[in-house]
């Protein structure tokens, strides 16, 4: 018998090989081939117009998509024969990573994904897990903190769009929806303030809608400030290992102001966190200072919308998703995020077609901590810019 085995090890070894060499060989095909392929077995399930937009189904470029494909190769492809069409034919590399996006962009069942592509809804499963896992190891350095020439650039940026200098980003979170029994463990824990069980996403977002620096995994019932002062981003801030670039220097009074990113209503007042003014009756430099505020931050509510909007799997109602993974899809589809916008060749036009609403429904949560430096710090950057803005309408 262990003849027999061996034979059997080595007729699977080369039917691997052989699966590997002939996707590989896909991969490398021109334009239509696979594409043309892809949307015949998919005709019964889009709109004629719909079948031959790349764009409509994967929610991004061809080009990303295959700067995609290159990323996730080796991970995708490990074991070649193991995932087959249900006619028998073997997955390529664009099929498996086709079948991943539709899975995580489209918000359909596994069941509905696989019946869209001509696939078991176990394989769509195992496929998109692969897939993530892939995307985790090899797409990392697309989500990280700037460095300081990029940060630079962020700041010039933010002032030159909204007149907010030294600005590095703009924080904010959002709400990614479950269900989950009544009858489950702890399930209290996930209920949020407008009664639905949700796991929270924080980011940090730059001009380009990018995400500098993400945490996620904490339940529906954590307050933002409590989410803030929980994440590493708080830590190193805190301990002076990040915002510590270079100060911007007042022209009132040769005051200084540091480095700082901006949030809502919900964050703390802090020297490095700059929210909006708070009370009734404001005077001009505080008013001056929310509006521009407020301009700032929308780049954030887009950011977090369009984030939703193209990875409908986290915008749906998921059915008691396993908790520990849960956090590491989102993790992914913020890396697809920033591929994206890092491949796109005209965020301004897309960006105007983007609605800023990604918590329907969420109420404003409101913290009333201030650090008595911050709230010096806010109130001379405000009479800063009120003076600038004086002086242009004179000028």
């Amino acid at each position: 018998m262990a003849p027999l085995r061996g034979a059997k090890r080595r007729k699977k070894a080369a039917a691997e090989k052989k699966a590997a060499m002939a996707a590989a060989a896909g991969q490398g095909a021109p334009g239509g081939d696979w594409w043309d392929g892809f949307c015949m077995r998919m005709a019964g399930t889009l709109s004629s117009v719909e079948s031959h937009r790349f764009e409509s189904i994967f929610k991004m470029p061809r080009k990303t998509f295959n700067y995609v494909c290159s990323l996730v190769k080796d991970d995708m492809m490990v074991r070649a024969s193991s995932y087959t069409f249900l006619d028998g034919t073997v997955l390529s590399l664009e099929d498996r990573v086709a079948v991943a996006l539709r899975r995580l962009n489209s918000g359909g069942s596994l069941v509905t994904v696989g019946a869209s592509v001509g696939v078991n809804h176990s394989t769509v499963s195992l496929i998109t897990w692969r897939f993530v896992e892939a995307v985790e190891a090899r797409a990392g350095h697309h989500l990280r903190w700037p460095d300081s020439d990029e940060m630079a650039m962020i700041k010039s940026k933010f002032e030159k769009i909204h007149g907010l200098p030294n600005c590095c980003g703009v924080v904010d979170t959002t709400h990614i929806i479950m269900c989950l029994s009544s009858a489950e463990p702890n399930c209290k824990v996930w209920l949020d303030q407008e009664k639905n069980y949700s796991m929270v996403l924080q980011a940090v977002i730059d001009p380009d809608m990018r995400f500098t620096d993400i945490v996620t995994g904490w339940p529906g019932s954590m307050k933002e400030a409590s989410i803030l002062n929980s994440s590493g981003l708080f830590k190193l801030c805190e301990k002076g290992s990040r915002l510590n670039g270079s100060t911007l220097k007042l022209s009132s009074d040769e005051s200084e102001v540091g480095e700082y990113i901006i949030g809502d209503a919900g964050y703390p007042l802090l020297p490095w966190l700059l929210t909006p003014y708070q009370e009734n009756d404001l005077s001009d430099p505080k008013v001056e200072f929310n509006r521009r505020h407020s301009a700032a931050r929308v780049v954030a509510l887009k950011a977090l919308a369009r984030f939703k909007d193209t990875w409908k799997f986290l915008q749906g109602e998921m059915w008691r998703p396993d908790k520990h993974k849960l956090p590491r899809i989102i993790h992914v589809c913020c890396l697809l995020h920033n591929i994206t916008v890092d491949m796109e060749e005209d965020a301004a036009m897309d960006e105007a077609r983007i609605s800023d609403d990604h918590d329907a429904n969420y109420m404003q949560q409101v913290c009333l901590l201030a650090d008595e430096k911050a709230v010096n710090v806010r109130d001379k950057l405000s009479e800063h810019l009120n003076n600038r803005s004086t002086a242009d309408k004179i000028g």
